[in-house]
């Protein structure tokens, strides 16, 4: 499943309903909630990887307010790591799935006070359509978001007014430009996540699977070049030594690493 294209995960999708009368998706997720054989958390991966992207974002929203503590990284990468186009289908599937609006539920939701203004922040630029963008603001504001947060050692924070004043002041296109300035200077934080995740050193036990799955048709080659030069390792040989993942997620997990990306 894993070396399917999206086209090719549709029309699995669309033979598995017309032979058996119930979409693929609603099965691994009925799976998901009676913990079928103890497969839970390949049965969470695939139904992710057959999910169209912005079905996914939307489903994955949703489980982000409903678990026990609210998945603020989730949320982040989404808002953060799309498209303003591809925001609003999200919201859009979001709302007719849900009945709920995406930006409600954030202002509605128990999220620690200066997550939930990050996320205001960024709903608002993601409402702004500049065209023109800025590659000497981008470099100083990925200096001042290093300086601010990573930066200072991590034991002290993140000083939330000076993200906040950089989320609210610049459009999507540019806060994307210091993304990828940030990430070029910096270092990849998908390859860091990966990392916490595969040591153990996340609370967020989804955060494998949603990273994995939504970056493997993405900036995978990068994810893996970046990981074996931070931390000296393959990130599939990672993958197959983390002994908290299962044998079937792990055979998934590394054939997804193995994806060729553009």
């Amino acid at each position: 499943m894993a070396r399917r294209t999206s086209y090719e995960r549709q029309r699995i999708r669309e033979t598995y309903k017309a032979m058996y009368g119930e979409d693929l998706v609603d099965r691994l997720q009925k799976m998901l909630l009676n913990n079928y054989h103890g497969n839970h958390e390949i049965c969470n991966a695939l139904s992710l990887w057959l999910l169209d992207q912005h079905e996914r974002d939307a489903l994955m929203a949703k489980e982000a307010f409903e678990n026990s503590e609210t998945n603020c990284q989730a949320l982040v990468e989404i808002y953060t790591g799309r498209k303003s186009s591809h925001l609003l289908l999200i919201k859009q599937v979001y709302q007719t799935k849900y009945r709920m609006q995406l930006d409600q539920d954030i202002l509605n939701s128990e999220l620690p006070h200066s997550y939930q203004k990050i996320l205001i922040a960024l709903a608002t630029s993601h409402k702004s359509h500049q065209s023109e963008v800025s590659p000497h603001v981008a470099k100083c504001d990925a200096r001042r978001l290093y300086e601010t947060g990573e930066g200072r050692g991590g034991a002290r924070g993140i000083e939330e007014g000076a993200i906040l004043e950089i989320l609210s002041k610049r459009s999507i296109q540019q806060l994307k430009l210091t993304f990828e300035t940030y990430k070029h200077i910096y270092g990849h934080n998908y390859a860091k996540m990966l990392h916490s995740c595969i040591e153990g050193t996340t609370l967020d036990k989804t955060a494998l699977a949603r990273i994995m799955v939504s970056r493997a048709e993405i900036d995978m080659d990068e994810i893996q070049r970046v990981y074996k030069k931070k931390y000296a390792k393959d990130l599939r040989d990672a993958i197959r030594e983390n002994n908290s993942t299962g044998i079937d997620c792990k055979d998934f997990f590394v054939a997804l690493a193995g994806i060729r990306t553009p």
